[in-house]
């Protein structure tokens, strides 16, 4: 259910409503929104639960939430949310851009990356230190030295770090260097570990599994907000297909359907989303005129010679003129960068 603050509800009301809800036996997670305060009063419903909750003081409705994501869904939270690290503002009207090398190589590497996504106009820097790959014998990252760098980029040039977290134990490692904590595709329902970043003052960009539903991703989703992290984007990056021609099939139409169903912020990657550069510029463009709130873009300075996804990232010059694209249909569809 959600409880619906009369406008202008004084605190002391939301409190003693938050109050009466845990007294309840339900979990209660307040939702400030532009003009009311909702309660969400998630857990079993019984009989007269709906009376006790409406005679409270400061409450206009009581309502029962539809759909099987709560705290994630817009009958809880009509505006859409916005999330921010540093810099970086991702959604409610505002276009975030994240780039940066799929896995962290070295000092000159990282750091010349993160100096060109800065003059570029990116604001948050991307780089995987702990990197899941399907073969054992492939590079599998740099691991705490590759956070000490994504560290070091950040101090020359200001960017909000995001990197992947890949399990339960690595999450307060990851935390101490990271902006944003990363759930990669393969850990989507690794719901232990969405409950630990639930549990941890870091934004968390959730990405949704090749084979997933959008049910099963905001459900995954849910399991963040539950735990009393409100700062979930989710990220679209392609699922399985029959197709071939590319690495995974890219849906743009989810953006519109998860704007219409959650007010979380919705990230595309075109890179893993095509696994060719030369398709992540127009489909970096196409994601922003459909309102796209953030991109995550593969780049690279040498991508033939990179360790891990050189054939989808772009080189430097390909991606300053990929953001002038997108700023000028990002400012034809009315979003702010």
């Amino acid at each position: 259910m959600i409880v619906v603050m009369e406008k202008g509800a004084t605190g002391e009301q939301v409190e003693h409503m938050v109050q009466r809800v845990a007294g309840l036996g339900l979990k209660p997670h307040v939702i400030y929104g532009t003009e009311r305060t909702v309660i969400a009063a998630i857990g079993e419903k019984r009989e007269q639960m709906k009376e006790s909750l409406e005679s409270g003081p400061g409450v206009s409705a009581v309502m029962p939430i539809l759909a099987p994501y709560k705290i994630a869904s817009r009958e809880v939270k009509p505006e859409p949310s916005m999330v921010a690290a540093r810099d970086l503002q991702i959604g409610a009207g505002r276009l975030g851009v994240i780039a940066g090398p799929c896995s962290v190589e070295s000092e000159e590497q990282i750091i010349s990356s993160a100096r060109a996504v800065k003059a570029a106009g990116g604001a948050g820097l991307r780089g995987g230190a702990f990197k899941p790959r399907t073969s054992p014998y492939s590079f599998q990252g740099m691991k705490e030295e590759g956070l000490k760098l994504l560290a070091a980029a950040r101090e020359e040039t200001g960017l909000a770090v995001v990197t992947e977290v890949m399990a339960c134990e690595d999450v307060d490692l990851v935390a101490g260097y990271a902006d944003v904590l990363q759930v990669g595709a393969r850990n989507m329902q690794n719901y232990r570990l969405l409950e630990a970043v639930g549990n941890v003052d870091r934004p968390v960009l959730l990405k949704r599994g090749p084979s997933a539903t959008m049910d099963e991703l905001l459900l995954a989703a849910e399991y963040i907000l539950n735990e009393g992290n409100p700062n979930v984007m989710l990220c679209e990056r392609g699922i399985r297909t029959f197709e071939s021609h590319t690495r995974f099939t890219l849906p743009l139409a989810t953006i519109a359907y998860l704007h219409r169903k959650t007010h979380l912020p919705v990230v595309i990657d075109p890179s893993h989303g095509t696994g060719h550069a030369y398709l992540v510029p127009d489909m970096a463009a196409a994601a922003v005129a459909a309102k796209a709130d953030g991109l995550i873009i593969e780049i690279h300075p040498d991508p033939e010679s990179a360790l891990s996804d050189g054939y989808q990232s772009l080189n430097f010059d390909q991606f300053a003129e990929t953001m002038t694209t997108i700023r000028r249909i990002a400012d034809a569809v009315g979003l702010a960068m």
